[in-house]
This record gives structure tokens, C-alpha cells and sequence, in this order.
């Protein structure tokens, strides 16, 4: 079974500046999980202006012990693929998890746009899904349970 999460959020900067703070985020001294981050490709699109990127990201994660017990390598390959449109400001950002895929995949989808009232304000559309593919039924709900948790906690910081 599938779990899935959404969330808008308002954040009281331009989104020209959140928009390069997505770039910013890591590596920073205060994401010490983020152990690399590498630009794996950038382009832009000479007619529409649409830069898209990807990157790659190698994290470390707190896992439970029955996690550590399950995967025994608390290490994940991260892949974020992203586009900017200057023209409609809007930054739409898709990540998922390429390790531990069968245990647990995550992916992640936000969209940035100015705050359709107060301009000079960002709204950020996040959407999560879910879901474990292991073929261990009675594991597989708890995986997901415990992933939609860490994702609401990590939102809510």
C-alpha cells in the first residue's frame, strides 16, 4: 500500500530568493547527512529559457535498528531532478531515493511560484509518495508507516 503526503507552505521571502536557496542547501555545515553533492548535468533550453538540472546526492540516514538490521548500510544515493521557468517563476523539483528502492522508495515533488496574493512571498507545493516493494507483507506497512513519519517530521523542521 501506497502512502502519500501534500503540504503548501508560505514563506514571507521573494521567490527569487528561495529559489536560489534550493541551490545553496547543500552542502552546508548544517547538513552534516549530506555527505556529497555533485551537479550531474545542467542545460537550458535556448527557446523557452527552462534551465533543468540534476544532481546527485550521497546521504546518511538515521535508521531504526530493525532498518540497520534490513539494509546494514545506512548510506543512500539521492538523484533531484529540477527545471526553472524564469518566464512563469516557477521551480518544480522531483527527488527520490535510487538506494534501498525495493525496501523503501521515496519521491518527492515540490513546486515553487510567487504566492499568487503577496508577491513578494513564495508557495511551495510539496508531495510525497510512499511505498515499500518488498514482497514481506507484514514488513511492508510498518516501512511505510515509518517513512511517511521521518518525511512529516523532516517538513515540519
Amino acid at each position: 500500500m501506497v502512502k502519500f503526503f501534500a503540504t503548501n507552505s508560505q514563506f514571507q521571502y521573494s521567490w527569487d530568493n528561495v529559489s536560489q536557496a534550493v541551490w545553496r542547501k547543500y552542502p552546508n555545515p548544517f547538513a552534516s547527512h549530506v555527505l556529497s553533492s555533485d551537479v550531474i548535468e545542467r542545460s537550458v533550453d535556448p527557446a523557452t529559457g527552462v534551465m533543468s538540472t540534476t544532481r546527485l546526492f550521497l546521504k546518511k540516514g538515521n535508521l531504526p535498528q530493525w532498518g540497520l538490521a534490513l539494509l546494514h548500510v545506512p548510506e543512500a544515493y539521492i538523484i533531484e531532478q529540477s527545471t526553472v521557468d524564469p518566464n512563469t517563476r516557477t521551480m518544480t523539483i522531483v527527488t527520490r531515493n535510487l538506494s534501498h528502492k525495493k525496501l523503501m522508495l521515496v519521491e518527492e515533488r515540490q513546486v515553487l511560484r510567487p504566492h499568487p496574493d503577496t508577491p513578494n512571498w513564495t508557495e511551495v507545493r510539496t508531495e510525497a509518495r510512499i511505498v515499500s516493494n518488498t514482497g514481506w507483507t507484514p514488513i511492508r506497512s510498518r516501512v511505510e508507516g515509518f517513512g511517511l513519519t521521518k518525511f512529516k517530521d523532516n517538513t515540519i523542521r
